[in-house]
């Protein structure tokens, strides 16, 4: 019987986007790659200023211009380019093809409008649907993501509401319109525990029952663990290691991944002493090392790394990582050792 193979609904190829200041270019992202199959979860991971939510930007064409550019490459969302389309036509995507669930929705959401006339504003913009029929639309979607008394709650402004019931109403916005992809950027980083695990479990109930493709943006583990099939690690503007989750944590090829995992307090384990961490900082954006960008707090690191930086390799078993140990010129390197020793 002959496998079908998933159709990709993104492929992000070698996107470079630079923001100018004072100090000089800033490389936020630098030669990212990576795609995500229709109605599969792709994770974003990595530190603060390792580019991920710049992507998400990038993506969605976002960037406040002329500061902050995209340099080169391509974003194929549906076999379309969405590096060459107007600001005209990216209007009609965003919030209609792809939506955005931003970190803090006390912030994202608009203070003076109902939260029922944000949901019926989107809808009447992108699906043309009267004002009765936009605002019954709204009390749906607030229906859909399970807030109680949703004509109540519609009538009501963000401030009177929880930053729970602030971040569905942010989810009921971003899925109004049905979108094919939904980007979720730290979708619950503002929220306690309780409520972290209700937002995600609602967001994974909903993208089963409407087929959505997702990408979600996280410093979590724990959430990529639970919500993801592929994970593209990134640190310094580039992606290191891109694999399917249960790779990531079961085999980490690159040792920042290696590195992300173990400094993850584990709740099964008595663990004597202090917690794991990797050593060192994230290096500055204005200078970047020549080499491998994680060399100088790389335990492993050998000459070769602080002199080029590697390509992202496809291993054997699919998997892509930016690592010379994981080289012929690694291994040529430590035949040469061990002659000349």
């Amino acid at each position: 019987m002959t496998m079908i193979k998933n159709e990709n609904i993104l492929e992000v190829k070698n996107l470079c986007t630079s923001f100018f200041t004072g100090d000089g270019e800033v490389k936020a992202v630098d030669g990212v790659d990576f795609s995500i199959e229709k109605g599969k979860t792709l994770g974003i991971v990595g530190e603060s200023g390792s580019g991920k939510s710049i992507t998400s930007l990038s993506i969605l064409r976002l960037l406040q211009e002329p500061a902050g550019k995209i340099k080169e490459g391509e974003i194929i969302f549906k076999g379309e380019n969405l590096v060459h389309k107007s600001k005209k036509e990216m209007r009609k995507i965003r919030g209609n093809n792809i939506s955005m669930i931003f970190q803090e929705p006390m912030t994202s959401l608009n203070p003076t409008l109902t939260c029922g006339e944000q949901i019926a504003e989107s809808v009447r913009i992108h699906q043309k649907l009267d004002h009765k029929a936009a605002w019954n639309k709204a009390v749906d979607m607030l229906k859909l993501v399970g807030i109680p008394s949703p004509e109540k709650r519609a009538k009501q402004y963000p401030f009177e509401l929880s930053g729970g019931m602030r971040q569905r109403v942010m989810i009921a916005i971003s899925l109004a319109c049905n979108p094919e992809l939904l980007i979720a950027d730290e979708p619950t980083t503002a929220l306690d525990v309780t409520i972290q695990a209700q937002i995600l479990e609602l967001i994974k109930n909903l993208q089963s029952e409407l087929g959505t493709s997702l990408m979600i943006i996280t410093h979590d583990l724990g959430v990529v663990a639970e919500m993801c099939d592929k994970v593209a690690v990134m640190y310094c503007g580039k992606v290191v290691e891109y694999a399917e989750v249960e790779t990531i944590f079961t085999d980490p090829k690159h040792p920042y991944t290696i590195g992300l995992l173990n400094s993850v307090p584990k709740h099964d384990e008595d663990v004597e002493g202090d917690l794991a961490i990797i050593p060192g900082s994230v290096p500055s954006p204005f200078n970047l090392p020549e080499g491998c960008r994680f060399a100088p707090r790389c335990a492993f690191a050998k000459e070769m790394c602080t002199k080029k930086l590697p390509e992202l390799e496809e291993l054997s078993n699919g998997e892509k990582v930016r690592c010379w140990i994981h080289t012929e010129e690694w291994e040529n390197a430590g035949k040469a050792v061990n002659a000349n020793g």
